[in-house]
């Protein structure tokens, strides 16, 4: 019987990974070059020829967590056929990291709190804000809200709190929290076509009789 090739994976997957795992548990500024390299198991010319520094090897990390976290919340909405549904999906799959033993809190947030404001470490966590920005904005706008960056700005500032009650309370709840605000801002939020249909729809979306 013909045995299986195992594909082991490259230096950069694995610093990757041992970065994913130390920096989101620990802290970037906490956790050194050294340790990363130890846990990755590769040499250490390997991280600077593959990342070039370590602010580097930080944005990958937080690429990393974005392009996972952009997976998710993509997944959860396609349970939801019309867009003021899947503007509560939204917090549902950030109910999803909540509850994930391992959540730490954003690592957007925890990453900027430890660098200066000119770091390219803050210009990819805003790239991902504004990902999620303008998810809520094309949901809005999809839904037929009639302030649609104000309704995105507002979504937002809910998905943050629930982001940082989930961590600093230790409230596994938050999100579904969140999720009941959202729907009441819905159901009483002007839309662009204020009829009686469109009314019905949004207050639906939002739970309301």
């Amino acid at each position: 019987m013909a045995s299986k090739t195992v594909t082991k994976a490259s230096a950069r997957e694995r610093l990757l990974e041992a970065a994913d795992e130390l920096f989101y548990r620990e802290g970037v500024q906490t956790v050194g070059i050294d340790r990363v390299i130890e846990h990755a198991g590769v040499a250490k010319a390997s991280l600077y020829n593959t990342f070039g520094s370590k602010e580097d090897l930080i944005c990958a990390y937080l690429e990393l967590r974005n392009v996972r976290i952009k997976d998710r919340i993509t997944r959860t909405l396609t349970r939801f056929r019309a867009p003021h549904e899947q503007l509560l999906g939204v917090f549902d799959a950030l109910g999803e990291a909540i509850t994930d033993p391992e959540y730490n809190g954003c690592a957007f947030v925890r990453a900027t709190a430890e660098t200066a404001d000119d770091s390219s470490i803050r210009r990819v966590a805003n790239n991902y804000r504004l990902w999620v920005r303008g998810l809520f904005r094309e949901l809005a706008e999809a839904s037929g809200y009639a302030a649609p960056d104000e309704l995105a700005r507002q979504l937002h500032l809910l998905y943050d709190g629930a982001g940082q009650s989930a961590r600093m309370d230790h409230d596994p709840s938050a999100a579904t929290t969140a999720r009941a605000a959202a729907a009441s801002l819905l159901a009483s939020a002007p839309l662009a076509d204020n009829s009686i249909e469109g009314r019905q729809a949004a207050r639906r979306a939002a739970g309301s009789p």
